[in-house]
Parts: structure tokens; sequence; C-alpha cells
């Protein structure tokens, strides 16, 4: 299994937190690799929020042609962060990591919101599909205040790699991390959680039966993002785009979604007629577990949820201010420990434990009680 750490704050704090919690965890996790996602960015990057960040891993051969891409797309750098790496036994140092802001091309920068989130999307798709035949280039996000970062090895020990422990140039107000990587494919790079897609985020525990029908629907929407699958956990970050993004559905749909009531469930909520025509027309959507999802909207919210089956540890705990989403208890009480812990929160089958932007207030949102 995996083992999945998240924490959301109302200040900065280090992405160590999340990794030193998922360090904890160490039993449930094989040490195979560490994917990282900053959302809320603090530290050299707290004065850029407006600009676009992209973050990936290049060859000597992949800088050159990123930097090339770039210009001709009329981006221009207005920052660029790299980790200073200290060598670590059984990490495998690439030649560039690197998070790069830029400005937008300057035809760009008065358009909507919307439009730069597709110009974006397609940049970076754009980016894979010229490195990915000989992974010259890895392109994992490209959005305005979101910088991931992910490699092979154990979580503790790639984020020394990184010298997260040594550096406050990075900080955070949300910070999602999983140990391990897909269990089902070749370890590769594209298959670390957490995924990203236009300000939504999630990384999974779990195995997803149902993906291949699921894969298929989200394929025939049309849209150019819904690609890849180098893991059967991408899917979630696709329908959490899809339900929110594309439908317009509120959030707490996406558990409506993933894991549909029985029609005598229905029945008992006031919202019954939408919600049946909901579960006709996205049934390719649901979700076979088990599985445990944590994921962040581009408002900042955070939100843990599970399937059906409830077979795969989640819990929630913190103050106001700090909360922590964890795959076990003991996770929480490394990054939160002055808790109360008797308020922690282990969601069940019908639950969603959501959690306001700036960690302000917690709610558990009950699908038969709405």
């Amino acid at each position: 299994m995996c083992r999945l750490s998240a924490i959301t704050a109302s200040d900065y704090f280090s992405p160590m937190e999340t990794i030193m919690a998922l360090e904890t965890m160490k039993e449930g996790h094989d040490g195979s690799g560490l994917g990282l996602m900053l959302k809320n960015l603090g530290g050299d990057f707290e004065g850029l929020k407006e600009y676009p960040i992209l973050s990936g891993i290049c060859s000597q051969k992949g800088m050159t042609l990123l930097d090339d891409f770039m210009k001709s797309k009329g981006f221009r750098v207005k920052h660029m962060w790299t980790p200073r790496i200290k060598p670590m036994p059984g990490i495998q140092k690439r030649d560039f990591y690197i998070a790069k802001a830029y400005e937008y091309p300057e035809e760009w920068r008065d358009r909507p919101m919307s439009e730069k989130e597709d110009l974006l999307m397609r940049t970076r798709l754009e980016l894979r599909a010229i490195g990915e035949p000989d992974q010259s280039i890895f392109a994992f996000s490209f959005y305005p205040d979101v910088l991931t970062l992910k490699e092979v090895g154990d979580p503790l020990e790639v984020a020394q790699f990184f010298g997260l422990d040594k550096s406050d140039s990075l900080k955070a107000k949300i910070a999602l991390a999983q140990g391990r990587q897909n269990t089902n494919y070749a370890i590769y790079l594209y298959a670390c959680h957490p995924f990203f897609i236009q300000g939504y985020a999630s990384m999974t525990n779990g195995e997803n039966t149902a993906f291949v029908p699921i894969r298929e629907f989200l394929m025939s929407r049309g849209n150019p993002g819904y690609i890849g699958y180098n893991s059967d956990s991408e899917v979630f970050t696709h329908i959490l785009h899809y339900t929110c993004r594309t439908l317009g559905f509120p959030l707490n749909y996406y558990k409506d979604v993933i894991t549909p009531l029985k029609d005598s469930e229905i029945e008992g909520r006031s919202d019954r007629e939408a919600l049946g025509l909901m579960k006709k027309s996205l049934r390719p959507l649901c979700i076979d577990g088990p599985n445990c999802v944590i994921g962040f909207t581009p408002d900042g919210t955070v939100f843990m949820v599970q399937d059906s089956k409830k077979l795969r540890p989640g819990a929630v705990g913190g103050v106001k201010g700090k909360y922590a989403l964890m795959s076990e208890e003991c996770g929480i009480t490394r990054a939160i420990p002055e808790r109360d812990q008797s308020t922690d929160i282990y969601p069940m089958k019908y639950d969603m434990v959501i959690i306001s932007p700036n960690a302000e207030e917690v709610t558990v949102w009950n699908q038969l009680r709405n």
C-alpha cells in the first residue's frame, strides 16, 4: 500500500513537516518514491502568485528543448528555483530539477483565467510530448502558485536529496505528499502521485479496479488533458476536474459521482431528481475501490474521501488554522501534536471531510444527510 500525508494551514510551513509525518507511517509504504505538491507558496515564490510555475525534470538536451520551446511560445522566465542537491546513496541524480515561474506571453496577459488555464495545460502537454519518448523532459504541473517535486527513492531521503531539510526557500500553506510509487506498472515518474490538472490535484491509496471504464469515459470527453494514465489513480484527479470545472458541480458532488447512492438512499435527498439523473449519466465514473483520496481545488479547499468499501485507512485532525489529513493517526500526531485527539475524524463510506481555504473550518459532509 501507499501512505498519504497532507497538511493545510493558515501560515506558511516547511514541506518537511509533511515528509516527517509520512516518515512516521513508513511501515505502510515501500520507500520506492516520493511525490510532493505544494500550493499557496511562500519562501522564494511568495511574491510570484500570479505567475505560472512549470515544475519538472530535464536532461541536458531536454533543458535546451524546453527553453527554446517556451521562448517560441512567448513565455519569459520571471524566476527559477532549483534544489541544492545532496547526493544520497540509491538516488540517481538527473541533470536538472526545475521550478520556473514565467510571465505570460504578452497577448495572453489580459485574457480570462479560464483561457490562461487552457493555455498552460496545452503547453505542459506539448512539453510532455516532446520529452516523453526519450525522457528528456518530465513536466508535472504548470500553474500559478503550485510547485511539484517527484523522484524515485525513500521519501525522507528524497527530501534530503532535494535539500528541503536545510532550506527555507520552499514553503507553502498546502502540501500533499505520497510515499510509494504506483503498484500496477513499472516505477515511472508520471505514475507518481499527486496528479494535477488546472488547479485540481489528488493522491490515492488503494486500487482502482474500475480503471478501464473510467479511463475510456474520460478520454471520450474531448478534453486534451485527459491522457497519460500511467497510474490507475490519475483518473481520480480527472474526475474531480470534470465534476467541478467542466460540469460546474459543487465539490460534495464529487463524492456522489464516484460513490453513487442506492436508489432507495437517493430518495432521502432533497436534490433527489438531479442526483438520479447524475447517477445515470455519470455511471461510468463510479469507482470500485478500495481507495482513500486526498486532494485540493483551485480555491485552496482540501478534502478526504473514501470509497464505499472503506478498506484503506484515513484520518483528519488538527486545530483551527492547521489540519492534517493522513493515512494514519500517528501522522497527524507528528504534524499537530497539540490537537485534541478526541476530535479526530475517521471518514466512513458516506463521508467527505472538507477543510475550507486557510484551514479555517473542517466539516464532514454525509451523503445521506443532505
